[in-house]
C-alpha cells in the first residue's frame, strides 16, 4: 500500500454530502485536515480508523478527527448511504467557548481510542430531525437560511459533545481491535521524537521482528514505516502552522535529517514547509 494521501479540500466553514452509492467504491487508506462526523443511514460498510475496524450500523456516528489515517470497506451488495459533514477547524473555533470547545468530541473519542457513537432509538430520531433540517436549511433561500445551516450545525455538535460524555459505554460486537497493535499505535503517537526503528519496537513489545512486520500491515494496512513517517509529517505540519520554526519541528517530530524532512514533507503535502504555513 502506498502512504496514506490527503483527500478533500474545505475552502467553507463546514460542508454536507448527503451520499448514496449503488455500487462500491475502493478507498485507500487517506486522511484530511478537518474533522469529518459520518452518519450511516443506511448498507454494509465498515470502517478502518487507526488501526480499529469499525462495523457501522443505521445511525451509527462515526468521529474522524484531522489527521487520523482511515478508509471505509463497502460491501457491495447494498447501496451504502451515508451523511458526511466536514468541519472547518476555524468555524469550530469560531463558534466555541472557552471551556467548551465545539470539536472537543473528536478529542474524546482519540483519547478513548473509541470514534463511534451508538445511540438509543429516542436519540436517533431526534438526531434525524436535526440532520433533515440542517440539509433544508443548506439547500433554502429564504431569509436566514445560511445562518439557520449554522445554528444548526452547532446544535449537532452539542448534542454529539453532550453524548459523547454521557455514555461512555462501548458496544463491545461494534468494533474489533488487536490489543499489542492498539498499544503500539499509543507508543507511537506519544513518542514521535524517539527511535521507532521496527527492531526497537519489537524489542520494546517482546515480538519478533517478522511477526510484528505481518501483523502491523494486516491490522493497519500501512507498514510500520510508511505509518511513522505519515504520523511524523502530520504532526511537523500541526507544529508548522502553530508558529514552531521548520527545522525545530522537524527535529520535534524524530527527523534527524532535515534534508529528509524535507523531501519527505514536499512528497506529503506537494508544498514546501514555509508555504505549507
Amino acid at each position: 500500500m502506498e502512504e496514506a494521501g490527503k483527500r478533500g479540500c474545505l475552502k467553507e466553514d463546514f460542508r454536507l454530502f448527503h451520499l448514496k452509492d449503488s455500487r462500491a467504491q475502493k478507498l485507500d487508506y487517506h486522511y484530511h485536515e478537518f474533522d469529518k462526523l459520518i452518519l450511516a443511514l443506511g448498507g454494509k460498510v465498515t470502517y478502518l480508523v487507526e488501526g480499529v475496524t469499525y462495523f457501522l450500523k443505521p445511525w451509527d456516528i462515526l468521529l474522524v478527527q484531522h489527521n487520523l489515517i482511515h478508509r471505509p470497506i463497502i460491501d457491495p451488495e447494498e447501496p451504502y448511504e451515508r451523511v458526511v459533514i466536514w468541519l472547518g477547524q476555524s468555524w469550530l473555533a469560531d463558534r466555541s467557548d472557552p471551556d467548551e470547545e465545539l470539536g472537543s468530541c473528536f478529542d474524546v473519542a482519540r483519547q478513548r481510542g473509541f470514534h463511534l457513537l451508538r445511540s438509543g432509538a429516542e436519540r436517533r430520531l431526534h438526531y434525524m430531525s436535526t440532520i433533515q433540517r440542517l440539509e433544508e436549511a443548506l439547500h433554502s433561500a429564504e431569509f436566514g437560511a445560511s445562518r439557520m445551516a449554522d445554528t444548526l450545525c452547532q446544535q449537532l455538535l452539542i448534542d454529539i459533545n453532550r453524548d459523547i460524555r454521557r455514555d461512555a459505554r462501548i458496544d463491545a460486537g461494534s468494533y474489533q481491535v488487536d490489543p499489542k497493535i492498539e498499544e503500539i499505535l499509543r507508543y507511537i503517537a506519544g513518542h514521535l521524537e524517539e527511535d521507532l526503528t521496527v527492531d526497537a519496537l519489537a524489542g520494546r513489545f517482546y515480538l519478533s521482528r517478522y511477526y510484528l512486520m505481518h501483523r502491523f500491515k494486516a491490522v493497519t494496512g500501512c507498514t510500520i514505516h510508511q505509518y511513522i513517517s505519515q504520523k511524523r509529517l502530520l504532526r511537523a505540519g500541526e507544529l508548522i502552522r502553530s508558529g514552531t520554526p521548520v527545522m525545530k519541528a522537524a527535529e520535534q517530530v524524530g527527523f534527524s535529517e532535515y534534508s529528509t524532512f524535507l523531501r519527505a514533507f514536499r512528497s506529503t503535502f506537494h508544498m514546501n514547509p514555509r508555504e505549507f504555513r
